[in-house]
């Protein structure tokens, strides 16, 4: 992260974005190598749901872009950053440095179907339910929002990985960084377009060649899908936690089942009681 980035701290604060409430479904506890675990999801499903083949008939991946390839001498880039502040309705204004560089803001939604891993309360301190944390590690895992989001004040040399960094910082997530990719968003001739950022792209200089109408160009945080889950990048402690949410939502499954079949047997005995022969 550039010294430009880190001076977010001097901006103003921009806290994360809740649109929706959470619940906890589900709580496990597990002892592993000096390291406890403790877990708390606010989904029903470890998994996301499938999808109709129709509902993103019209998501077209990995569409290139051409606005990161505009080479931009100084001039360009200040002419572009007074346009781009002529245009914005609030304060989070970019700014052009002596060497060429700008900063600026960039909005990045949270759209993280698994969840995320924080570190629990320190020695001498409390957890979230009021007793005292004991002495071991500890990290707790819970689902963010579809509807999060959290403005960064980077700068054009921030790389899309820094971006990354800098955001699983801000929410003190200790999940390895490869997990998660940066994905543009824009919304082009009745279509939507979703583009994976290489690690070495720089996101302010895509917001500001593409200006800043959100529906032109948004940003999205996202798990690094490769077509396959990597259970690899998962501890042992996590793995453990997804079977038994599994086994949670199996025999949830079941029950309905049973209850389902149940509730139609009394109805089809009751429907034969009352008929008369003949």
């Amino acid at each position: 992260m550039t010294n430009e980035a880190s001076s977010s701290d001097k901006s103003p604060s921009f806290e994360m974005t809740w649109g929706s409430s959470t619940s906890s479904g589900y709580c496990s506890e597990e002892d592993s190598d000096s390291e406890f675990e403790q877990y708390f999801t606010a989904r029903t499903s470890f998994f996301p749901k499938a999808r109709k083949a129709n509902v993103n008939a019209n998501v077209k991946k990995d569409e290139q872009i051409e606005w990161g390839k505009q080479e931009l001498t100084t001039p360009d880039i200040q002419q572009k950053v007074k346009e781009y502040n002529a245009q914005i309705n609030s304060n989070l204004f970019m700014n052009v440095n002596k060497d060429g560089s700008y900063t600026g803001f960039i909005k990045v939604q949270f759209k993280l179907a698994r969840p995320v891993s924080v570190p629990s309360p320190k020695k001498g301190g409390h957890d979230d339910r009021g007793r005292k944390a004991s002495g071991v590690k500890r990290r707790t895992s819970f689902y963010l929002p579809k509807d999060a989001s959290k403005h960064l004040h980077i700068s054009s040399r921030t790389s899309a990985r820094e971006v990354i960094e800098a955001l699983l910082k801000k929410f003190t997530v200790v999940d390895n960084p490869g997990k998660f990719a940066l994905f543009e968003r824009s919304e082009r001739h009745e279509q939507v377009y979703i583009r994976k950022l290489s690690d070495d792209e720089h996101p302010l200089r895509l917001r500001l060649c593409s200006g800043p109408n959100e529906k032109v160009l948004s940003f999205v945080l996202k798990e690094n899908e490769t077509g396959e889950v990597n259970w690899h990048a998962f501890s042992m402690p996590e793995l453990k936690n997804f079977l038994r949410i599994l086994q949670r939502e199996e025999e949830e499954h079941v029950k309905q089942i049973v209850q389902r079949y149940a509730l139609a047997r009394t109805r089809m005995q009751e429907t034969l009681a009352g008929s008369t022969p003949g």
